[in-house]
């Protein structure tokens, strides 16, 4: 696929531009957040950031790979008892975690699925061979989107700035 294919993607591949305004609104809910945290001083703001970045990833390698991600873990489930028992429990008490916070279970779906949508799109077009291509690609738009909905501006900006000085 040369360079005049991959700018005609955001045409031929709909889902992408779906993906790009989720990550948009995603990266907004972000910067909106870190300035409720900035004053709440309940956690801090790295450790915020640093957890909303591990969600994303791990929901990008798992939407963008499940074929060859699911392989790996039934051979280490398949391997004895115990690793089938710790493997369920670790997911049993993750999942009840993201139950208990729905709000975050909710960002995370939404994300999945337009994912997902973006990745069966590119597929029905035969444009991802293999799965680094299109963790690469989906995880760019991903991070274009959100570094680019970090950058919009608050919507009570304009309310909360200062006047004109009179002196």
């Amino acid at each position: 696929m040369g360079c005049f294919g991959l700018l005609n993607l955001p045409l031929r591949a709909p889902m992408l531009n779906v993906l790009f305004g989720v990550a948009v609104v995603m990266g907004h809910q972000w910067s909106m957040a870190q300035i409720q945290f900035m004053h709440s001083r309940s956690i801090s703001l790295e450790l915020l950031f640093v957890v909303e970045g591990v969600q994303l990833l791990a929901v990008l390698v798992i939407c963008t790979m499940p074929d060859l991600l699911m392989r790996r873990l039934s051979l280490v489930m398949a391997s004895s008892r115990v690793m089938t028992l710790l493997v369920t429990l670790l997911m049993v008490i993750v999942l009840g975690i993201y139950l208990l916070r729905l709000n975050l279970l909710s960002d995370l779906l939404i994300l999945a699925s337009a994912l997902l949508l973006a990745r069966l799109d590119l597929v029905r077009l035969g444009v991802m061979t293999a799965p680094w291509r299109s963790l690469l690609l989906l995880g760019f738009v991903l991070v274009a989107g959100i570094g680019l909905g970090h950058c919009l501006p608050h919507p009570l900006g304009v309310v909360v700035a200062p006047g004109p000085r009179v002196v």
